[in-house]
């Protein structure tokens, strides 16, 4: 069950970016997976619901998105989607096709509790620029 490997380093990748914002608790983590990678939902959602017990995630929410398969014929150049089974060209009928999407997973938002300055409770984001710096955007932001 390669879906537990998976969520462990998503569940760190969180963790981490929830603990740099000075986090209370992680309330949403929504994630777009490929089809391709093969991952099973269920799988997924109960690898999060074990590896979240006694962490700032635990009782949140875990959204999955699902990411198409989606090709580009390398003799036409059309793209076009498809099932993970059948990636011929329906233009040209060409099997020599690339696929573009539908192999990724990515860690689309995490929302979490911060702390208020009034001894309160925030709604937060916590987002990454990609390069590693960690950002925290409360709801008063907007």
């Amino acid at each position: 069950m390669h879906e537990m490997g998976i969520m462990e380093g998503v569940l760190d990748s969180a963790l981490k970016s929830a603990q740099q914002a000075h986090a209370l608790r992680i309330r949403k983590i929504t994630l777009s997976i490929g089809d391709m990678t093969e991952c099973i939902d269920d799988a997924l959602q109960f690898s999060f619901e074990i590896l979240s017990e006694n962490t700032l995630a635990q009782g949140a929410t875990l959204v999955l998105n699902k990411v198409s398969p989606r090709s580009v014929c390398l003799d036409c150049r059309k793209e076009f989607d498809h099932d993970r089974f059948h990636r011929q060209c329906p233009y040209c009928q060409s099997y020599s096709t690339d696929l573009i999407a539908g192999r990724e997973l990515s860690i689309d938002s995490i929302e979490v509790d911060l702390p208020d300055d009034n001894k309160g409770v925030s709604e937060g984001n916590v987002a990454s620029d990609g390069g590693g710096t960690k950002t925290a955007h409360s709801e008063s932001d907007s």
